[in-house]
């Protein structure tokens, strides 16, 4: 066991054990400012018939933050698709973004949840920003074209854990029951913004999904975003998710954590650690972003976005890729 003894200027909770993945470095930068120049990020890897999508969020220099396509045959080489989903109209919930596209195929049809946000900031100063919410939209291909559906998935509610965001996370089928780990916040009495993941349930993709009344982790641990790997070899559930960290200067994503469990139902806050961050990464020294994994034989592929050198600019991203050799070796807790 490592301790990473006290990190955070506010006392926030830590990673008490680490299963280090190794970094490769950057699989996809970013591009000219009329494609994606102000920086990618926050990608989401999936395959399809022998090959590699994935999806990230980018922004150009006449539009504001949407979801775009990346395919590859190897995980490393990728050649980008464009935009697939477009902002919403004035006054849409999805009108200042639209990103984070989480997809699930099911009987030749692709659904995805995907973040929307009414924000309302001038170009290019609109990183995606709060209230994020989770829309829908669905397609024949995973290449799209994506039709954009009027379906309310879930929506933040006051006085819950969720009240400031319920955005797109992993999705899972369990039995009959779809599971998906959505990103929750909440703004406190002290305008501090605490985050953490949460399960909504639905029997049917097209329809309205029911938020568990308790979060899945304690809104201290400061975590969003989420993807989910079944390691078949040890019957395990591994729930990778962004961490986010605090500094002097601001707060930032700082790092990946992941949980385990045997019964995607049930997870210990407890049983965690830390799997990648800037002292793991080769070019990103403290911007640790967004991950998504993916297996490939006897490794898992865990995609990330991050900041060449030691800035924390929520602009100017690439995406890289580190690996974790498979089964996940979990480490013994200190007794």
């Amino acid at each position: 066991m490592i301790d990473l003894g006290a990190k955070y200027l506010d006392g926030r909770p830590e990673a008490q054990l680490t299963i280090p993945a190794t970094d490769q470095g950057i699989v996809l930068k970013r591009g000219s400012a009329e494609l994606d120049g102000y920086g990618i990020r926050e990608p989401l890897v999936f395959e399809h018939d022998g090959t590699y999508l994935m999806h990230y969020d980018a922004s150009d220099d006449k539009t504001g933050w949407r979801n775009y396509l990346a395919t590859s045959k190897d995980l490393i080489h990728w050649e980008k698709k464009g935009v697939i989903l477009e902002l919403g109209q004035e006054g849409d919930d999805d009108s200042s973004c639209a990103v984070y596209g989480v997809t699930y195929p099911e009987n030749g049809v692709w659904h995805m949840f995907y973040i929307g946000s009414d924000y309302k900031r001038e170009h290019p100063y609109d990183i995606p920003d709060f209230p994020y919410v989770t829309m829908k939209a669905k397609s024949d291909s995973p290449y799209g074209p994506w039709i954009k559906q009027d379906i309310v998935p879930f929506r933040m509610k006051e006085n819950t854990y969720y009240s400031t965001t319920a955005s797109s996370g992993a999705i899972v089928k369990d039995g009959d029951e779809y599971l998906q780990f959505f990103s929750a916040s909440v703004l406190d009495s002290n305008k501090i913004t605490k985050r953490t993941l949460g399960i909504a349930r639905t029997k049917d993709l097209d329809g309205e999904w029911t938020v568990d009344p308790e979060p899945l982790f304690p809104l201290e641990e400061q975590i969003e975003n989420s993807t989910v790997f079944f390691e078949e070899e040890t019957g395990t559930w591994f729930l990778f998710t962004n961490h986010v960290g605090i500094n002097e200067i601001k707060e930032y994503t700082d790092a990946v954590w992941v949980y385990w469990t045997k019964d995607i139902q049930r997870w210990n806050v407890d049983d965690k650690a830390l799997v990648f961050d800037g002292s793991m990464c080769s070019w990103s020294k403290s911007v640790i972003g967004a991950p998504s994994v993916f297996r490939l034989g006897d490794k898992l592929a865990l995609f990330y976005d991050g900041v060449e050198g030691s800035g924390f600019d929520h602009f100017h991203r690439d995406i890289g890729v580190a690996w974790l050799d498979l089964p996940i070796q979990i480490p013994q807790k200190q007794k």
